[in-house]
């Protein structure tokens, strides 16, 4: 799991041309804007903290703790909690994500083939 969170978040890096690697917020913005399927070069406060629900939606999809329910007129993608979420520590959390955003980069890797994959 270590290497694949750290060739995503050099994949990440690259391809946005950043100094440093993204964390884990940054990383869910980026889905969160893959998502809504639109790019604009400034997002408000309110938008942003929506692509980050975004995300947060589609990777515990995962785990079957959302549905997608569909779009609004704007575009946006809506979710629907359907199981609650168990309370965790930090840490569980932060591996759950991890987990959620190889799958999810992986899902993306086979569909665009654009991520460099790992040979032993």
């Amino acid at each position: 799991m270590d290497f694949e969170w750290l060739r995503i978040r050099h994949f990440l890096k690259d391809r946005f041309q950043r100094d440093t690697l993204p964390d884990l917020n940054a990383i869910l913005f980026v889905i969160g804007i893959q998502e809504l399927g639109t790019w604009k070069p400034t997002f408000t406060k309110e938008e942003k903290q929506d692509l980050l629900h975004i995300a947060t939606c589609r990777l515990m999809s995962y785990y079957d703790y959302y549905d997608f329910v569909g779009r609004d007129a704007d575009g946006w993608p809506h979710w629907e909690l359907v199981k609650k979420i168990p309370t965790s520590d930090l840490r569980e959390q932060e591996l759950l994500f991890k987990s959620a955003i190889i799958r999810y980069f992986r899902e993306w890797e086979a569909e665009t083939a654009n991520l460099p994959s790992h040979k032993p």
